[in-house]
């Protein structure tokens, strides 16, 4: 009797019974993936479904045994590690969120660089809440303003602001959020007529500021024409104060406001030399976008944008018909305490035409422009403006005057501290 197996036996004897080789392979695979999954789930439940709303972060901290630098992670420090990309961070969408522990880093009675104008505290306003709101972007974390990183960013560098008193309001938010941690002998202020000079010794740093309310020249760029009608604009010209404009490293501008007197804009080609019969009347949209050319045509021209880096405020809304945000019985922003709570609100004081006007001629321009678009988060505060707690002719307003506020309510410039605060804060975070 033969002992060897028929080849029918032997595949029986396989199927019945695998071999210990096969065995191990399936063995090690399943322990290999169950090894996989567990990792995934760890790195899941570390975080990472809940950092899909943040802005990028492109330079990761390193681990340290140092607790206290494990500790700041959480924090807005030096290291800049919120490397802001608005391509990812739509700062725009988002929502005001009210967190009474936010300390403002000045109030109107520490810092010595703010104009009576929007000094509301010491002009007499007695709620403090619009000093306590905080801008929530959906799909992003803002990082807090740091002025330690501010100047860091700025050192051997000048920082300009040029545009009207608006973009001078953000300007000295800039300043007063950075002047309290610089000590006293280590800065100076250089007011003069257009231009105005901050500067952090210790940094070698300026921050500064140039008056040019239409950017282009106008016949009341200094000597400041209180009738719309009477002004006329150079469109084609902005030399005179573009020639203050140079050597600057990073240069914010803006202009809106002064283009919104409601008639047709008197325009001029050439010379002031020729006078009132040498203007044309255009239509605000046109003259604003000619206006806009001219500074666009200088930028190309003239800034290397490997030295400078150019940004663009967009128009700060005004707020002078409660009927906008429902309020029948307001008078203008007189006494509103709460922001607009209403998602996309969008009032009368922000015209859309002139905002598609900037961004057509922003977008062939051949330098970058990064444009700083407050307008949207600012439409919701219409608790936030200087109403009555301003001056007029150089004098806080009287008990009289406060009492009519149709007539001397002020909504178009903003408190400080208050929302330009919230605008350098997405600035630095560009920065």
């Amino acid at each position: 009797m033969s002992l060897a197996q028929s080849p029918a036996a032997t595949m029986k004897s396989y199927r019945g019974k695998l071999p210990l080789s096969i065995i191990t392979v399936l063995v090690c695979s399943f322990a290999i993936i169950a090894l996989l999954y567990t990792e995934r789930l760890s790195s899941l439940s570390s975080g990472s479904i809940f950092k899909l709303s943040s802005c990028p972060k492109r330079n990761h901290i390193k681990k340290s045994k140092d607790k206290t630098a494990e500790q700041n992670i959480y924090n807005t420090e030096i290291d800049d590690r919120f490397d802001f990309d608005p391509e990812d961070c739509n700062v725009v969408n988002g929502k005001w969120v009210f967190n009474s522990s936010i300390k403002p880093l000045y109030s109107d009675r520490t810092c010595p660089y703010l104009d009576m104008q929007v000094s509301c505290v010491k002009n007499g306003r007695p709620d403090s809440d619009y000093r306590h709101w905080e801008w929530q972007p959906e799909d992003c974390t803002l990082p807090r303003f740091n002025p330690e990183l501010a100047l860091k960013k700025l050192r051997n560098k000048r920082l300009l602001f040029v545009g009207d008193s608006l973009q001078r309001g953000q300007w000295q938010s800039f300043v007063c959020m950075v002047e309290s941690i610089i000590p006293e002998d280590k800065k100076h202020l250089k007011r003069g007529r257009s231009h105005t000079v901050f500067k952090a010794k210790e940094y070698n740093a300026s921050i500064e500021f140039y008056w040019a309310p239409f950017l282009i020249e106008s016949n009341s760029d200094l000597q400041i024409i209180g009738d719309p009608k009477k002004r006329i604009l150079k469109v084609d010209s902005i030399e005179k104060h573009a020639k203050h404009w140079g050597a600057v490293d990073i240069i914010v501008f803006n202009t809106y406001v002064w283009w919104m007197s409601g008639i047709r804009l008197k325009t001029l080609w050439g010379s002031f030399a020729n006078g009132a019969d040498g203007y044309e009347e255009l239509d605000t949209p046109i003259a604003y976008r000619i206006g806009l050319k001219t500074w666009a045509n200088w930028i190309d021209s003239t800034i290397n944008p490997n030295r400078t880096r150019v940004f663009f405020t967009t128009m700060s809304p005004t707020h002078t018909k409660s009927i906008d945000w429902g309020n029948k019985d307001g008078i203008k922003c007189f006494n509103e305490t709460k922001p607009v709570m209403k998602k996309k609100h969008w009032g009368s004081g922000s015209d859309k035409k002139m905002m598609s006007v900037v961004s057509d001629v922003m977008k062939k321009m051949k330098v970058p422009v990064t444009f700083l678009n407050i307008t949207q988060i600012s439409e919701y505060r219409i608790d936030a403006h200087a109403s009555v707690y301003t001056e007029a002719g150089g004098k806080v307003l009287t008990e009289e005057e406060r009492a009519d506020p149709l007539r001397h309510a002020d909504c178009i410039h903003w408190c400080l501290p208050g929302v330009p605060d919230t605008w350098n804060q997405i600035f630095l975070a560009h920065l």
